[in-house]
């Protein structure tokens, strides 16, 4: 019998109404704002009214370092939120919003896959709720009142060269990642160089992403530094006096989004930065909702565990006062003969010598996750072309270090097929073992905080960084942003900054090439190697082959 593909699965969904989703975590129906029959907004209102409510178990669901083999990562979330319900939890899952530059560009949709998907699947790949259109937005009415408001005057003394926001769009346009602005003449503005960056690299996303309610979320939408003066002091947002429109362009934005998986199961999609470019976690009003309505929430952080966990466990987790409760790192077997050497075309054939040799990232993965003080368990995502003794070396493995791992099926089983990796995460989440910890305090130095995150994490010897970032990094402490997170931006390929370097990679540094000060979100960005804020469409983008069939069916969206 033929294997059915992701959207032929989607398509058979059994969706219920999602007043009845919302029902199960007892949230009153008058309290959903629905977009049609089968998502809704959550109200500010019914939000607030939970403050009150015991948290459930935070369970961080993480990766190796993604391949073209693919790892599963959103899957397994889905499908380990299925199987907690299974075995008779009350758990629900907390996930991003799909981007639709990478939609229309190589990854194709993010909602899952086999038996373990969230729907309506096209819809959340696509304008979704339009949380993503509102982000943009404001973020460029933003940017068109910043030179609005040099056009007529430039009361604020703001120096032209010196104007740091940039516009954005969700798109991968390669073209737009440099321009010249206000050509033309005299009635258009004053010309400088400008550029675009993709919607979930915004500052604006990352706010809406850390905020815990309207009112926090217009206080940091005020604190954006979008400019600085010919002293260096800074312009902010509140000063160009569009703190409130874009607070009230983000006011539906800013209510978590409630969805069903296949298994008729909770999900909140809230939210979408990436991990290689931004903090790469859904919203903290989502997961904070989910920890007050279930038992058990299963959140995902983007890529890999050295960028997503460690932005989550550093960045959200430290900002929001969470403390998760268990981890589980997603690996599979095509991944680790991938990280051993062996082509995509080729991994179909068993070799177990090339995972033996690719098991070193998982390894890594596992050493950092624990590192900071949350238990974690291995979760290897099943395929067919998988053989018993390849699966057996990496269960060896991941044994040998002490760390439990689990042969998990939900891509065609759905939550029965990961049930036993769900009894035993509950476990280990009842039992309080975490002791988790950042692994930088808020009064280290910025650049230090780079360091130990590239010495720590990654691995690296060190990082190499100018003069100029460096006097850029002190003054920002002088300025009193000393005590912020850094979020790395960086290839997603590797724990290098080199794409190509697989595997667990030493004798390497990391190059600092820009630093960004992220006030209102509350972070430094650091942006390493030739990693981009606004990614490029491949030689063939997936864009070709999305269209409408002859039943009126979308094709090629996942």
């Amino acid at each position: 019998m033929a294997v059915k593909s992701d959207i032929e699965i989607a398509r058979e969904a059994k969706k219920k109404p999602i007043q009845e989703i919302g029902g199960r975590l007892g949230i009153p129906t008058e309290h959903l704002l629905p977009f049609g029959h089968d998502k809704a907004k959550v109200s500010a209102e019914f939000l607030k009214s939970l403050e009150s409510k015991k948290d459930g178990k935070l369970i961080l669901v993480t990766a190796i370092n993604p391949t073209p083999a693919g790892e599963g990562k959103t899957t397994t979330t889905v499908g380990l939120g299925d199987g907690l319900n299974y075995i008779g939890k009350k758990a629900a899952i907390c996930l991003r919003e799909p981007s639709l530059g990478p939609c229309f560009g190589v990854k194709g949709g993010a909602a899952g896959g086999g038996y373990s998907q969230v729907v309506p699947m096209e819809d959340i790949n696509l304008h979704f709720t339009g949380d993503f259109h509102a982000i943009t937005s404001a973020h460029n009415l933003l940017s068109a009142m910043i030179d609005n408001h040099i056009y007529w005057g430039n009361t604020l003394g703001i120096d032209q060269r010196r104007v740091a926001w940039r516009r954005v769009m969700d798109m991968n346009d390669r073209a737009l990642r440099e321009n010249v602005i206000s050509l033309g003449g005299v009635a258009n503005g004053f010309p400088r160089e400008s550029g675009f960056d993709i919607t979930v690299a915004s500052e604006v996303m990352a706010i809406l992403c850390l905020a815990t309610d309207i009112k926090d979320l217009e206080k940091r939408l005020g604190d954006i530094i979008v400019a600085y003066r010919r002293d260096r002091s800074p312009v902010y947002a509140r000063d160009i006096k569009a703190d409130g429109a874009m607070t009230v362009l983000l006011a539906q934005a800013v209510q978590p989004n409630l969805v069903q998986t296949l298994e008729n199961n909770p999900a909140f999609i809230h939210g979408g930065p990436f991990a290689n470019i931004a903090h790469g976690c859904n919203s903290v009003i989502a997961t904070k909702a989910a920890l007050k309505l279930a038992d058990y929430v299963v959140t995902e952080a983007g890529f890999g565990a050295d960028l997503g966990a460690e932005k989550f466990f550093d960045i959200k987790c430290r900002k929001a006062g969470l403390k998760p409760d268990a981890a589980v790192i997603v690996a599979t077997v095509r991944a680790m003969k991938m990280n051993g050497g062996v082509k995509k075309e080729d991994l179909g054939k068993e070799n177990v010598e090339a995972v033996k040799k690719g098991l070193a990232n998982l390894g890594r993965h596992i050493e950092n996750v624990r590192s900071f003080g949350v238990p974690a368990v291995v979760g290897i995502n099943h395929f067919i072309s998988d053989t018993d003794a390849e699966v057996a070396a990496v269960m060896e493995y991941v044994k040998g270090l002490g760390c439990e791992c689990f042969l998990n099926k939900h891509w065609a089983e759905g939550g029965k097929g990961i049930a036993a990796m769900a009894k035993r995460v509950a476990e280990i989440a009842d039992a309080g073992t975490a002791k988790f910890a950042p692994i930088y305090p808020d009064e280290m130095g910025l650049l230090e905080k780079i360091e130990t995150i590239a010495k720590k994490i990654y691995r690296a010897d060190g990082i190499v960084a100018d003069k100029s970032i460096r006097d850029q990094l002190k003054a920002w402490e002088e300025m009193g942003y000393g005590k912020l997170p850094v979020c790395i931006a960086k290839t997603q390929y590797s724990f290098s900054t080199d794409p190509n370097q697989r595997g667990a990679p030493t004798g390497f540094t990391i190059p600092v090439r820009e630093v960004r000060l992220s006030a209102g979100a509350g972070f430094v960005v650091a942006i390493c190697g030739e990693i981009m804020t606004m990614p490029g469409l491949p030689k063939i983008p997936s864009a070709e082959v999305i269209r409408f069939n002859q039943a009126g069916q979308i094709e090629g969206l996942f």
